[in-house]
Order: structure tokens, then C-alpha cells, then sequence
């Protein structure tokens, strides 16, 4: 049994998420909570193997009680917040203090049934999450990214794409603020509900060097650029002429998700081929494996993070079990990867 406690200022939210989760045999939830200092008693006494948290609340802030938690507590913990812009900001945030993932609260965009399957995987995925990795400061954080003697601007042919799920902000993160402002033109899939994307982009944009933001229909690939592809929407990789295009478009969720890293990472291999480089980062299933795998076969080069580095090492596995991954490399190590190989394939 998963021992769940819900920390959530309304006393509705708390009944609603509290009926959900036990709807499901491996869930308990063996309390709730009005605010961090009731929270904070019930943890010590109840033991929970995972804590749900809203961001506002009286007395003591969900940021703040969670930087207190992260340091003298470690302990998974999923966020449930409302989509405004000031608290999908606020979600980042916690994901870089600690958190394992992001889950929007019930309301006009999301029914109470889509909420909860959300927040079950979510869930699932926090108690097999390495804690510590999430608390450790992303790769070249401090330092940013490293100047590079090889320029990459020479050609618009080249594509990376990126996939993630638990534990992939901070992954990343780590990742880009590696890389230099001419980097190739960057696509990622990252598991977040909608509104959150346009936030964790925005936050990327700032720190740094290529320019991040979330893709909308038609944004070109191209070179310092690196697009995110939006919460509740697959993201396709597109040819025009000599040019990468990206399609934002509706359909079924894919291993559960949308956007799915496996609906971008065929689209990568079908249109782009032996001019692109896969990426799977950490997150729990198999979204990206197969896809991984098709860029391989297309002649992309391919990548996944290793154990030891990975929040949750459940999707780079599963591509190295088929033999999707070219190479397994810890989380620092994949920027100056990207940086080599497109420095010795040119097109």
C-alpha cells in the first residue's frame, strides 16, 4: 500500500483527492491536512510514503514549507495546484526545490476523473523517485554553459530531440544551460499538464543561452532555438524543403500521455533521419523507448540517461533493453555529447 497524506487548505479539495486516490487497492491515504504546520505533525506521526500540496496556503506558503521539508524531512512530494500564471511560476519553483511532479487542481480545463488519473501516475511515479537526485543542483548551473571553439550555425539541418517524464525539469534544465546559444534547434516532449509548459519554458528562457519557449503551430527549427511542446497537445517534427517545422495537434494519448515522446521521437525519424540525435531522459514507462529506437533505425544517433543519474529509471531502460540507445551517459555528460557530434557530422 502507498500511504498518502493531502495537504490542501480547502476542506472540498481535500475530500475530492482524498475519495479519488482511494478509489485505487494500492492507495491509502492515511490523512489530511489544512496547512504545513498540521502537515508537518501529521508526516512525523503518520509516516506517509508521499504527501500531495497545495501552493497557498494560511500560515506558512507550499513553497516555503516544502524548502523546509527538502531539507530536514526528504520526502516525495506532488504538487496540486490551480493553473494561474503566478502559481504555474510557483510550480516550478517547487519542482527545482524538490518536488517530483506537477498536477493541476479540478476546475473548468480539468474534470475531477482527469485530475485523479494524473495524480495516480503521478503518485506511482514519486515513490520511485531518488530524492536526492531532484535536490541536486542541475549540471553547469552555476557556471552556465562553456564556450565552444567549433561554431554551430553552419546548417538548419540538424535536430535534437529531447524526452522526459519524472523527474525531467530539472534533467533538462541540466541539459540546456550546457549547451551554447548556437545550438542545434532543439524539440522536447516533456510530461506536464497544459499552462505548466508555458512556465517551465519561460523560466528556461531566462537561464539560458539558446532561446526556449513553448511551440505553437508552425515554429521553425532552427539553430539557438529550443521548443517545448505544450501540455496537452503532441508535438510532430515537420520537413519543408530544407527547413524543420513543428506541428501542434490533438489525438489519443500515447502511453497515457500528451504530449508523448514517442509520437515526437517517430516523427523525428521519419522526417529528419541520420540529421537528428534522440535524447531520453528520466520518467517512468515506456513513452520514447520504441520512438527512440525508430531514430536509431532512421540513422539518428541516440542517447539515454543512465541509472545512476536518472530520478526514475524506467524509460531510458526500457530503450536500452531493445537496443534503442547508442550511447548511456550520466546527465553531465549528454550537452558536450550533442556538442561533439554535430561538430563532427556536419551537414
Amino acid at each position: 500500500m502507498i500511504r498518502v497524506l493531502v495537504v490542501d487548505d480547502s476542506a472540498v479539495v481535500r475530500k475530492v483527492l482524498a475519495e479519488e486516490i482511494s478509489k485505487f487497492p494500492d492507495f491509502e491515504v492515511v490523512g489530511t491536512a489544512i496547512d504545513p504546520f498540521d502537515a508537518r505533525d501529521k508526516i512525523v506521526r503518520l509516516r506517509p510514503d508521499v504527501v500531495t500540496l497545495d501552493l497557498e496556503m494560511p500560515r506558512m506558503d507550499g513553497l516555503s514549507f516544502l524548502a523546509k521539508l527538502m531539507k530536514h524531512y526528504p520526502l516525495p512530494v506532488v504538487v496540486v495546484s490551480s493553473q494561474a500564471p503566478h502559481n504555474s511560476e510557483a510550480a516550478m519553483t517547487a519542482l527545482e526545490l524538490g518536488a517530483v511532479e506537477v498536477v493541476p487542481k479540478p476546475g473548468s480545463q480539468f474534470s475531477v476523473p482527469d485530475v485523479a488519473r494524473l495524480l495516480i501516475h503521478a503518485l506511482r511515479a514519486a515513490v520511485a523517485v531518488k530524492i536526492q537526485s531532484l535536490r541536486q543542483a542541475p549540471a553547469s548551473a552555476a557556471a552556465g554553459p562553456e564556450p565552444h571553439p567549433h561554431p554551430l550555425l553552419s546548417t538548419t539541418h540538424k535536430v535534437v530531440a529531447i524526452g522526459a517524464s519524472t523527474g525531467g525539469t530539472q534533467a533538462i534544465e541540466a541539459v540546456l544551460r550546457a549547451l551554447p546559444a548556437d545550438a542545434p534547434g532543439t524539440v522536447i516532449a516533456q510530461h506536464m499538464p497544459e499552462k505548466f509548459t508555458a512556465a517551465f519554458a519561460e523560466r528556461l528562457d531566462r537561464i539560458c543561452a539558446m532561446n526556449v519557449r513553448e511551440a505553437a503551430q508552425g515554429d521553425a527549427v532552427i539553430p539557438g532555438v529550443a521548443l517545448v511542446a505544450p501540455g496537452n497537445r503532441h508535438m510532430l517534427l515537420q520537413r519543408s524543403g530544407a527547413r524543420y517545422l513543428v506541428q501542434i495537434k490533438d489525438g489519443p494519448r500515447v502511453h497515457h500521455q500528451r504530449p508523448s515522446v514517442d509520437v515526437l521521437f517517430h516523427s523525428v525519424a521519419q522526417n529528419a533521419g541520420r540529421n537528428a540525435t534522440g535524447i531520453l531522459l528520466t520518467g517512468m514507462g515506456s513513452d520514447g523507448a520504441r520512438g527512440l529506437l525508430a531514430m536509431r533505425e532512421s540513422g539518428a544517433s541516440t542517447m539515454a540517461q543512465d541509472e545512476e543519474s536518472c530520478a526514475v529509471f524506467g524509460m531510458p531502460k526500457e530503450a536500452i533493453a531493445i537496443g534503442a540507445a547508442e550511447h548511456v551517459l550520466p546527465l553531465q555528460e549528454i550537452a558536450p555529447a550533442i556538442l561533439r557530434l554535430h561538430a563532427s557530422h556536419p551537414s
